[in-house]
């Protein structure tokens, strides 16, 4: 799950940065994933100490859902630019998208890896 977690956190790194550089450097806001990012990459760092690991997964879960409901809005907007509709700012709805995308499939693995590690016990 610490891999998951670090991996995590360069993707979102990369999707801030790029982001950030998609708009022309204009709005700081496009970092936010970044940010997210580094909090991700710190938890799943602090995770590969065994006395630590349970506590880190789970504030890594935790920050998954934050990251899900800040990024929920950006759905419809992504549903309607498929759906061909014009939108004021598109590479925000799809930063958002993405981020949203990725944080509820690290979600849904750190509960399974959750269920798993309480069955063996």
């Amino acid at each position: 799950m610490q891999n998951l977690t670090l991996t995590l956190g360069i993707l979102l790194i990369i999707l801030g940065a790029t982001s950030y550089l998609g708009t022309g450097q204009e709005s700081l806001t496009a970092l936010i994933p970044s940010f997210f990012g580094i909090l991700f990459l710190l938890f799943g760092w602090l995770g590969k100490k065994e006395s630590l690991r349970k506590h880190m997964m789970h504030a890594a879960a935790g920050l998954a859902l934050v990251g899900i409901f800040g990024t929920i809005g950006a759905v419809p907007g992504l549903i309607e630019m498929i759906g061909g509709g014009e939108l004021e700012r598109p590479r925000a709805i799809i930063s958002r998208s993405v981020m949203f995308v990725l944080c509820v499939i690290f979600l849904t693995r750190a509960i399974q890896s959750f269920i798993a590690a309480r069955k063996e016990v």
